[in-house]
Parts: C-alpha cells; structure tokens; sequence
C-alpha cells in the first residue's frame, strides 16, 4: 500500500520540484497551490501533510487548525521561510509533527517524511508487544487504542473501540447485550439495551471485514474466519 501525500506549497517551481522528489519514493503525492485547495481536501485523510505556513489565501496554521481538528492522528511538517524560531514554536504548539525552514534541500524533506511515516505507522504494525491483537486484516493496538488496516489508521471512538475489544479478545464467545452494556458503559448504565445494536452497527460500518454473528434472541459473538 501507498503512502499518500499532501503538499501545499504556492510556489509553483519548488511545489513541482518537491512532488517530484516525493514521487520518487514510491509515494502518491497531492500537490496544492493554494490554502482554499488545501482545505477542499482535508476530509480525505492522507497519511501526512506538507504545509507552507505562508500562502496567498487561508494561511498555514488555519489549515493545520482544521486538519487537527478532523484527525488529529495524522502527522503534518511544517515548511516556512519566516521567524524559523517563532514558527516552530508556534507549529509545534499547534500539533505540527516537524519543522523545515526555507531554504532546504529536497532530500532532506524526504529524509523526514520517512522517518514521520515509519514512527507513525510501520513501527505499530510491526511490533509484537502482547498490546497487539491481530485480527486480520486488522491490527489493534490496545495501549494506544488504535486499530490499523494495514498501514491505514481506522477511526474508532472510544466505545467502538471498547466493543471491538470485547470480541477480540474473546473470539467465538457469545456476549448477551447486558454484558456488553456492563462492559462498555458501566454497571450503572441506565437506557435501552438497543444502545448495543446501533453501536454495532456503527463497528461493522467502520470495519467490516470483520464477522460480528447476531445470534437472534441471545446477542452477539465473533467468528472466527
């Protein structure tokens, strides 16, 4: 699977230059020229974003503001030629990953989205810590609670990721719909137990090559494929 990468950079020649550098690695590479683009594109969630600080419309760290907001997990560099101190400081406060100030050599931007990329994903998804279940195509990272489709980060909320446990962690067991509510929300949960099936059903959306089996009556188990 493809890293995929966005850049924005408004100067034309160094935006070609660094696409070009990037492609080169194998990468898909989304090039913008602009902050409006930019931010036409946020929902799409690649796996890192190149972002110029200075840009002719919406600036580097509305972009940076919105994209964090979306999905915090994803990594960003920040590129700049102003204050490089300021900028960093101001960057890194708001969630950038790295910091290159202008001018630098295209290699070296590729040198750092390499090791951003492989901290990010590949260490998680090699690592074999008794934190890992392995639910093919599935991996779930119980100390970060975070799940991965290969190199892609699924995005769970907190009790999606709780119901996915419970059912990991017990392949084949049947669960009735009291036992997850007294698992995910609590013994003092006061509701519906139909909580369970819409939660359910927003887990099978998210991932859905996993066979969650409604055993009608009863509840729910995980089988095995």
């Amino acid at each position: 699977m493809k890293y995929i990468i966005y850049l924005v950079e408004d100067e034309e020649n160094l935006n070609q230059l660094l696409t070009s550098y990037l492609k080169k690695e194998g990468w898909e590479v989304y090039s913008f020229l602009n902050g409006s683009e930019a931010h036409n594109n946020i929902t799409k969630k690649p796996h890192l974003w190149i972002l110029d600080i200075m840009l002719p419309d919406i600036d580097g760290y509305q972009i940076i503001r919105e994209i964090k907001a979306f999905s915090p997990d994803i990594p960003v560099i920040f590129i700049s030629a102003r204050d490089a101190d300021l900028d960093r400081i101001v960057g890194l406060e708001m969630g950038s990953d790295d910091y290159l100030p202008k001018p630098f050599l295209p290699r070296e931007l590729v040198i750092r989205c390499r090791k951003i990329l492989e901290r990010t994903y590949e260490k998680s998804l090699n690592a074999t810590s008794e934190n890992y279940i392995h639910l093919p195509p599935y991996t779930i990272n119980t100390d970060t609670r975070s799940v991965h489709k290969e190199k892609q980060l699924i995005e769970l909320t907190s009790k999606e990721f709780d119901l996915l446990c419970i059912f990991a962690e017990n392949p084949g067991k049947a669960f009735t719909r009291e036992q997850i509510i007294e698992q995910v929300w609590g013994i003092d949960y006061y509701g519906t137990d139909r909580v369970v099936d819409d939660l359910l059903r927003r887990l099978r959306k998210k991932t859905p090559e996993i066979r969650i089996e409604t055993i009608y009556g009863f509840g729910y188990r995980l089988v095995s494929s």
